[in-house]
């Protein structure tokens, strides 16, 4: 089963599944989808990039594709955008490389998700540990 990860502030998440609701990004209006990745060892990368200078503490959501159609959301794999008004040009990503990301054009209910992860951050804000998929 192919996993996607997104990363969502822990609060909006909370909010989220006390009223059984769907999940929309604070940018998904400007961007026109929800951004997620299928590498796992991407995402400390991709949460330095768009969210260090974020205030509040973040999860990390895993879904699969099966459950992701289940719940009807469409995924179509596009190269990095922008999240918001952040550059999507990854720095560390080799500019002959071309890699496609997951990106979901619906919400995220809780049904999609199969887990949820604490995201663990340092003192200046960046982002260290994810849960228990042992990657730093």
């Amino acid at each position: 089963m192919k996993k996607i990860f997104h990363l969502a502030l822990a609060k909006n998440w909370a909010e989220t599944t006390d009223q059984n609701s769907t999940y929309y990004p604070p940018t998904y209006e400007q961007d026109g989808f929800t951004h997620g990745t299928s590498d796992q060892n991407k995402l400390l990368e991709v949460a330095n990039h768009f969210y260090t200078n974020s205030i509040g503490d973040w999860v990390c959501l895993e879904m699969t594709l099966e459950s992701l159609r289940g719940g009807r959301v469409e995924v179509r794999y596009e190269p990095a955008a922008p999240v918001g008004n952040t550059s999507g040009e990854l720095k560390s990503l080799d500019s002959h490389e071309v890699l496609l990301f997951p990106h979901l054009y619906g919400g995220i209910h809780p049904v999609v998700v199969t887990q949820v992860f604490s995201v663990c951050r340092d003192d200046d804000g960046r982002f260290v540990e994810i849960g228990t998929l042992n990657i730093r």
